[in-house]
């Protein structure tokens, strides 16, 4: 739940970011939209002067050319002056009629030349001033071009500037959103389990529920007919007249205790700030301490109020106390509540504190109405928030005493009333009212003096906000004390109930009988869960007669098979023994025989070598050898079978001495020969067995380390595919979500390119245009400065 809280604090702020990105971007379209707007009311402006530039131009250029005409009117006029002058000058001699003549066509001529010199100065005139006209606007038309060109441009940089700050910041908010869409994600699949899990859990309670209905109506009914017993000396002790653990009204409780520790949060940081700005206001005015010294008074109300977090903190951690020891397994009455004696007496050293800052708090106020700059309403106003700090301090007292009084039944054996504890409530919640009142009363009167204090001239800026802080903290109490009573007259009726008491009793619940309630609270629950765990199924009398005959005639048939087992097991031991042995005789009678047979090879050897003696003779000594065979042969089996030896291998047969030829042919085997080499045989075989069976051993164990270090590796990489899978699908799913918004961005970044180029372009030629009207006005300004000083 964290972090999908985090995740939507994010996205809001997120949200708000861009609500005011997007603002600020419609102003600035605004401001585009009016600046071209404007640029384009001056090229209107600029058009309708080149008409009238154009029309001057056009009366210069007819004005030039009357002038042109005019001068040559004059010289002619001149030429004709200069001949009749002269024609005048030839004609003295004649008569006075053509003098006078000549003198009057000589006047007519002289006014013609003056009005026409006249209207010439007029036009040089005329000429001048519109020239001059000319130049001081196409001054302003420049000066107001170069005005809109670096509008333009600085218009262009904020233009480009929030582009590619609003580019960027698209880019996080994609990127965010895209983040945020895969949480969303995880947390709908989390939320569908979430569901899915919370159905099953409702159908098992459901079907938990009408196990136990069916239970409890069992019992219920087992109670009713089959336990009628009850406890006539001691009823308050009776067993069934022991209340039944409400776990409503604990969850209840819990849930209350908690809103209220809120609003106990509320009203301590309220009163906190408070003390900590009185102090700064005490230390500001009527006096300011950096400047000079306050009253002893002052100082010493300073110091107390410096010393408020002492006995404002310990009332939040007491009530939290009070709220961690109200839980689902506790009874929460007021002869159980132990934490609330703990917070009685905090509350109980708040107000003796409220007391001792009384007298300091009515005599600074004294102090300030003593100041020569204070005004009669503000004299007044300190003389109401005395009345308002007197009658704050007094319904603190007043909410300790109903405190204190809630606590008695907690050390009281006997308990108190229900009626008693309903009054205490209900003069506990218009008390709550009542501070309610009275700080809402000292907060008007606060602000009333602020805005006569505003008025002084020796009020300073630190004295403004130390007031406004001190405004604030006095809102805050306000709408704390006002929620906190709100609070307790709305839930006035869970107070004053009942929530436990034994059965057909009027009188509280006292801690022995909350103890023996939690008691058999636990014993219940035991019992329920002894009852849900599998019992086994009960056997009929018969058959377990039956099957205890069965196990004794099985232990005893045990006993005897335990016995065949160990003496066949000894019999096994005997003939591994004598199996061993007659290997070893085996042995032996394959070295006799390879013995035998190495003497009969000699003696056949001998016998050829004798075969010149004849025929009988030979007969003789094949018998007589074979005679002498036999008689070796016998006595040899019959020393075998009598004479052992024993030794470290195991027993070996030992064959004596009897004849001289039979010493001759075992000469070579004696026993102790015989005997090393049946041991280094053995040895050899068991060193052999032993490497062999070593071998297997580290080849077993090392493949057993191999297959199961394979099965781990097994294991791992099926984990990491189904990771990667899961991780390639999720990357599927951005790469299509940022290659869609990629396609977005890249229109939406498009179309505003080519509406930039368009409006370039258009930029571009007006520019254009206006060069060239400038260019132009400057060479007509250039000719005409050019025929002015030809003329």
């Amino acid at each position: 739940m964290a972090n999908v809280t985090d995740l939507q604090t994010k996205y809001s702020r997120l949200a708000q970011e861009y609500s005011k990105l997007r603002a600020q971007n419609q102003v600035l379209k605004k401001a585009v939209v009016d600046e071209q707007a404007n640029s384009a009311s001056l090229k209107e402006q600029l058009k309708q002067r080149d008409q009238s530039l154009r029309k001057q131009e056009q009366e210069m250029d007819s004005l030039s050319f009357r002038n042109q005409q005019l001068a040559k009117r004059v010289e002619l006029l001149q030429e004709e002056l200069a001949a009749n002058e002269a024609k005048s000058k030839r004609g003295k001699n004649k008569g006075d009629s053509p003098s006078h003549h000549g003198g009057r066509t000589q006047s007519v001529f002289d006014e013609d030349l003056q009005k026409k010199i006249e209207e010439n100065e007029r036009l040089h005139i005329q000429f001048y001033e519109a020239d001059e006209q000319h130049k001081k606007e196409e001054a302003e038309m420049r000066s107001r071009l170069e005005e809109l060109e670096r509008s333009s441009q600085h218009h262009q940089a904020v233009v480009d500037g929030l582009t590619a700050k609003y580019s960027e910041t698209i880019e996080r908010l994609q990127s965010d959103k895209a983040r945020l869409e895969v949480k969303t994600q995880t947390l709908e699949r989390e939320g569908k389990d979430c569901r899915l899990r919370a159905e099953e859990c409702q159908q098992q309670l459901r079907r938990c529920q009408s196990e136990l209905n069916r239970q409890l109506k069992q019992s219920s009914s087992v109670i009713q007919e089959k336990v009628p017993f009850n406890d006539t000396q001691f009823s308050d002790y009776n067993s069934l007249n022991v209340p039944s653990h409400n776990r409503r009204h604990q969850l209840k409780a819990r849930d209350l205790a908690g809103q209220a520790f809120s609003f106990i949060q509320d009203l301590v940081a309220g009163l906190l700030n408070f003390h900590s700005y009185t102090e700064q206001r005490v230390h500001i005015y009527p006096l300011d301490s950096s400047i000079e010294s306050i009253s002893p008074l002052n100082q010493k109300f300073s110091q107390y109020l410096h010393e408020n977090a002492v006995y404002v903190r310990p009332l939040e951690e007491s009530f939290l106390q009070l709220h961690q020891s109200i839980t689902e397994d506790t009874v929460t009455v007021l002869e159980t509540v132990d934490k609330l004696k703990n917070l009685c007496d905090i509350f109980s050293t708040y107000c003796r504190f409220l007391q001792k800052l009384l007298p300091y708090q009515l005599k600074s106020l004294e102090e300030e109405c003593q100041t020569p700059l204070c005004t009669p309403a503000l004299t007044l106003k300190n003389r109401e928030l005395q009345n308002d700090v007197k009658r704050v301090t007094l319904v603190f007292d007043k909410l300790q005493n109903y405190i204190s009084l809630l606590t008695f039944p907690s050390f009281r054996q006997d308990g108190m009333p229900q009626s008693n504890t309903s009054a205490v409530f209900t003069q506990l919640s218009a008390c709550l009212h009542s501070l309610h009142d009275a700080v809402k009363e000292m907060s008007k009167h606060y602000n009333q003096k602020a805005s006569l204090e505003q008025d002084l001239p020796t009020a300073t800026e630190k004295l403004f906000t130390t007031t406004e802080c001190l405004l604030g903290s006095l809102g805050s109490l306000t709408s704390s004390t006002g929620k906190l009573a709100t609070f307790f007259s709305n839930n006035l009726d869970f107070f004053t109930s009942s929530g436990y008491g034994p059965r057909g009793n009027t009188v509280a619940l006292n801690p022995l009988q909350a103890e023996i309630m939690l008691s058999n609270k636990k014993k219940a629950a035991s019992y329920i869960q002894a009852l849900k765990r599998p019992r086994p199924q009960s056997v009929p009398y018969r058959e377990a007669l039956a099957n205890r005959r069965i196990l004794t005639s099985s232990t005893e048939s045990r006993e005897g098979l335990t016995q065949q087992v160990q003496q066949s097991q000894e019999k096994i031991a005997r003939l591994e023994q004598e199996k061993e042995h007659w290997l070893l005789e085996a042995q032996l009678g394959k070295v006799r025989l390879e013995k035998e047979n190495q003497r009969i090879s000699d003696l056949e050897a001998q016998l050829a070598m004798a075969l010149g003696e004849g025929r009988n003779s030979q007969t003789t000594v094949v018998s007589s050898l074979t005679q002498n065979h036999e008689e070796v042969e016998t006595p040899l089996k019959t020393t075998a079978k009598e004479t052992m030896c024993t030794s470290l291998v195991g027993m070996l047969c030992t064959v004596p001495v009897v004849e001289h030829d039979v010493a001759c042919v075992l000469q070579v085997g004696d026993e102790e020969s015989r005997e090393q080499l049946i041991k280094t045989h053995y040895m050899t075989r068991v060193g052999e067995l032993t490497t062999q069976l070593q071998v297997s051993d580290s080849k077993a164990v090392h493949f057993h380390s191999e297959c199961r270090a394979l099965a781990k590796r097994l294991a791992i990489a099926e984990k990491s595919r189904e990771t990667i899978v899961e991780e390639m699908k999720r990357a599927s799913q951005n790469i299509t979500h940022l290659q869609d918004e990629l396609s977005t961005t890249k229109r939406s970044y498009e179309d505003q390119l080519s509406m930039m180029s368009d409006h370039l372009c258009s930029m571009n030629e007006t520019l254009s245009k206006q060069k060239e009207e400038i260019d132009t006005l400057k060479l007509g300004s250039k000719a005409n400065a050019k025929k002015n000083k030809g003329r």
